[in-house]
């Protein structure tokens, strides 16, 4: 089922997102939109940021045969590789009226599909006719679509989400806005124009050289409160990394190495002769990977969901898969960006 679904998938998404006025309104790998959306709307108040709950399983099948009932080629080999029936512990095996799970890999960009439409079907409501192709391009840049997270014109907002309501769906009114200088979407907070989303401390400070996990953690939580300008909280952890005799200096986010991000730019203390390029000491994570051989149709559909001409970069990509075994860290020489 994977397999076919991968298959429909991949020139589904492309065909969307290449298509002239679809992918201003519908994306499927790139939130920025959404975010930089978010971030006008906190700022002149004209747009709505909206959420919804329990998405994926309030999409219907019926939901998805309307859509594309004018796309019979289309339906039939979307229907085809649906899951119909689930075996649920305790109530055994249940029909699903649902289009699909998040296991499914057409979940994702079918319920955006649907939101999509049920936004502008809501729009209507508002405008008393129907769209016109003149009309759906008077909203680029102002109704935008990336999973269950909606952005609408505000002067919408009410129509939207009853809309989305008549549907079936439910609006998270806890995280969806319209009123005020906040706004919030794809993992972003604003309040009136101004980056505030939350810098997220996820593990406990490092002891000794041996945390790895704690170091990293870390590492990327300081770097994370420096751009967010927390100088206080920065230069207290930095004196933590320091204390622990850790190689501490300044690189970009591109680097190879583990550092501290610093808008004044990156560190050097040692000259590559051969590549010609500037060296600093950093931690690099090193892993000890995971045996995971794989072969027959696994390994074909690996190869298959590849969108791209170029080999793969690791060659070993076959014999090990999922989390390492061990990771550890191991201090030398990088290039700082």
């Amino acid at each position: 089922m994977q397999y076919m679904q991968q298959a429909l998938l991949q020139p589904l998404v492309k065909a969307i997102e290449s298509d002239k006025l679809a992918r201003h309104f519908v994306g499927f790998t790139d939130q920025v939109p959404n975010q930089e959306l978010a971030m006008k709307g906190s700022l002149d108040g004209s747009l709505a940021t909206l959420d919804l709950s329990e998405a994926s399983d309030r999409v219907s099948n019926q939901h998805v045969r309307i859509l594309l009932e004018r796309y019979p080629s289309l339906a039939e080999g979307v229907d085809a590789t649906r899951s119909r029936k689930a075996d649920v512990d305790g109530h055994g095996v249940i029909r699903l009226a649902k289009f699909a799970s998040m296991g499914s890999a057409l979940c994702f960009p079918f319920e955006a599909m649907v939101f999509t439409t049920v936004v502008f079907i809501g729009i209507e409501k508002v405008l008393n006719r129907q769209l016109t192709r003149k009309d759906l391009k008077s909203f680029i840049g102002r109704v935008r679509v990336y999973g269950d997270d909606i952005i609408v014109p505000v002067e919408y907002a009410l129509s939207v989400v009853e809309s989305l309501e008549a549907f079936g769906f439910r609006v998270n009114s806890g995280k969806s806005f319209w009123t005020g200088k906040f706004r919030e979407s794809c993992g972003k907070d604003y309040y009136a124009g101004q980056d505030v989303s939350l810098v997220r401390l996820r593990s406990d400070l490092p002891t000794q050289q041996q945390h790895t996990s704690e170091i990293v953690s870390i590492a990327d939580f300081r770097n994370q409160l420096y751009k967010a300008g927390y100088w206080k909280s920065v230069r207290y952890l930095d004196g933590v990394l320091e204390d622990l005799k850790l190689p501490w200096n300044a690189v970009l986010d591109t680097s190879p190495g583990i550092g501290k991000f610093s808008f004044l730019g990156y560190q050097t203390d040692g000259w590559d002769n051969d590549l010609q390029r500037p060296l600093v000491r950093a931690m690099v994570i090193r892993t000890t990977p995971r045996v995971s051989k794989l072969d027959g149709w696994g390994a074909m559909l690996k190869y298959f969901l590849k969108d791209s001409e170029l080999p793969f970069l690791d060659p070993k990509h076959l014999e090990y898969a999922g989390r390492p075994v061990a990771v550890n860290i191991k201090h030398r020489r990088v290039v700082p960006y």
